[in-house]
């Protein structure tokens, strides 16, 4: 046994308890309690399992799970972005790369380099296994929000153009799940819980 590997990976462990306090602006299912970054990984691992079926194309669910486990622990550091801020752009990469590299850094480099690369992966959003993690990623605030009477939408004023527009991800890694989104999100529009 390599002492010196264990003592890195129980540092690693130690480090990214932190996502479980990472509030997001999302709340849980019928609920006023924010949901937290850990609650939030959790959740998508579940639903890549259980929805893998309606990906577009042949994925490895394995390494989908680990994408949407590990795709917010950068923001231990960098913190959570909202979706729909207006002031700061969701894609703060110079932030994430160097949370990235300090956190799975913490690792052995044969588990840091996998981790990062599977991270990258997911960032670049190019491969069937990271179009349907990002998939899981926006659809489901969007089953959070319609459970909510609106949830985020409606407490940022989030107008329906920009829902649709960040939504319509889900149909580059799904178009049954799209199918299914977009219908929820024009059902919103219908119920006066999203703006037109």
């Amino acid at each position: 046994m390599n002492t010196t590997d264990l003592l890195d990976q129980i540092a690693f462990i130690k480090e990214i308890d932190k996502v479980k306090y990472i509030q997001r602006k999302t709340k849980l299912f019928n609920s006023d309690r924010n949901e937290n970054d850990a609650e939030h990984s959790w959740h998508l691992a579940l639903m890549a399992i259980v929805l893998a079926e309606h990906s577009n194309e042949p994925i490895d669910v394995l390494k989908v799970v680990k994408m949407v486990l590990i795709h917010d622990i950068v923001e231990i550091d960098a913190g959570d972005v909202f979706l729909y801020d207006t002031q700061k752009d969701h894609l703060n990469t110079d932030e994430e790369r160097l949370a990235a590299d300090r956190i799975f850094g913490l690792l052995p480099k044969k588990q840091a380099d996998e981790l990062i690369a599977i991270w990258e992966e997911f960032e670049a959003g190019e491969t069937s296994e990271a179009k349907f993690a990002k998939s899981m990623d926006r659809l489901e605030p969007l089953l959070q929000n319609t459970s909510n009477n609106g949830g985020t939408w409606k407490e940022f004023g989030v107008p329906y153009n920009k829902v649709y527009e960040k939504k319509s991800v889900i149909k580059e890694g799904s178009k049954t799940l799209w199918n299914y989104a977009e219908g929820l999100i024009n059902e919103s529009v219908e119920k006066g819980i999203l703006k037109k």
